[in-house]
């Protein structure tokens, strides 16, 4: 196993921003009802972000919670851990409430399922990297079990995005761990693999290229495999019997069969290790607003439903849209985030949720 480097790795930040971005188009896309329309060749382009972003961001977070604990696992000693802990536990427990308030604006949270992970991943901080291997796939193998068991949609309207019993005990737990749109079984494994990630050296190049290699094949694979069962991404599947083993091998996020796990891991590696590149590579100044964007990606998340849905809403222009009206919308959104992110990093250590985070945790 490489050993970690102690330099801040800059390239994070930036795939940190690739990954918020990527989530704004999709969310984008999902909310103007322009999941089937458009050409075909847009379509297939954009779906190329679908549950990719999101699981990007996971792993992202996996490897923040490593990094921002390698001191108190090399320390190896109880105190140091346990502060450790409690530092990532008050973190998702400050996300969970986040995006649970959070969510009668945007049923589509994130939040609260990423305060579940970080919850999770703080119970594992300091356990071997073979364990948290063992967990990840006990993880996926559980959500097998229920995917193929039960009907993951039943309890969804996926028009209106309603969750009938959301807010009785046994709803509660069934979106958070096994139906929701992020639900912790299966993806508290991107959270884990991200996890291991950062107990090795990121910042050899040998090494990201080994990764890079790797994760180039599982994903290459994954989606050959899809095609070849499915037919292009983007396609009409409706007619697909959803008992069929070929839906198994589906690469779209929802519902999350294990196919689309190596895929969104393998995309997300690639990334990863792509933005590490540039980010040793490339002028600071050419970079800041991206790195800036990766350090605001809380406040972005928020605010791309609270300001950049809001305004379109105040339009008329957010429902019932194109897809290229989605790129045009998400991209114009975006180029104001980056923006934003940039200015306010000129002049505050921390984007405004980040630093609330941060005043109230200390």
């Amino acid at each position: 196993m490489n050993k970690p480097q102690n330099t801040r790795l800059v390239g994070l930040d930036l795939a940190r921003a690739f990954a918020i971005l990527g989530m704004v188009l999709v969310n984008f896309k999902v909310t103007m009802g322009a999941t089937e329309s458009g050409p075909q060749w847009l379509h297939y382009l954009v779906s190329m972000f679908d549950g990719r972003a999101a699981a990007l961001f996971v792993v992202l977070a996996g490897i923040g919670a490593s990094l921002a604990s390698r001191r108190a696992r090399e320390a190896g000693d109880s105190d140091s851990k346990r502060i450790a802990r409690i530092r990532l536990a008050k973190r998702a427990l400050f996300l969970f409430v986040i995006g649970w308030l959070f969510f009668p604006i945007w049923p589509a949270d994130i939040l609260h399922f990423y305060g579940a992970y970080l919850a999770i991943g703080a119970a594992l901080l300091f356990v071997s990297s073979r364990k948290l291997w063992i967990i990840g796939v006990s993880a996926i193998t559980i959500s097998l079990v229920f995917l193929v068991t039960f009907d993951p949609f039943q309890n969804w309207d996926l028009n209106s995005l309603a969750y009938e019993g959301l807010f009785t005990p046994q709803g509660f737990l069934r979106n958070l761990f096994f139906d929701g749109f992020h639900p912790v079984f299966p993806w508290i494994t991107f959270y884990l693999f991200g996890m291991w990630l950062g107990r090795t050296n990121l910042s050899d190049q040998a090494w990201r290229m080994k990764l890079a290699i790797r994760a180039g094949a599982v994903a290459l694979i994954s989606e050959v495999l899809a095609f070849f069962a499915l037919g292009i991404r983007g396609s009409d599947h409706s007619n697909l019997d959803p008992q069929s083993a070929r839906f198994l091998l589906s690469t779209d996020p929802i519902p999350p069969f294990p196919l689309y796990l190596l895929a969104g891991a393998g995309t997300a590696v690639l990334i990863i290790v792509f933005a590490l590149w540039i980010g040793e590579k490339a002028s600071a100044r050419v970079i800041e607003p991206l790195v800036s964007t990766g350090q605001l990606a809380l406040t972005i998340y928020v605010g791309h439903v609270l300001v950049g849905m809001g305004i379109l809403d105040q339009l008329g222009l957010l429902y019932d849209q194109s897809l290229s009206w989605v790129v045009v919308s998400s991209s114009v959104f975006s180029i104001c985030a980056i923006a934003f992110s940039w200015f306010w990093r000129k002049r505050f250590s921390r984007g405004p949720l980040e630093g609330l985070m941060h005043r109230l945790l200390g």
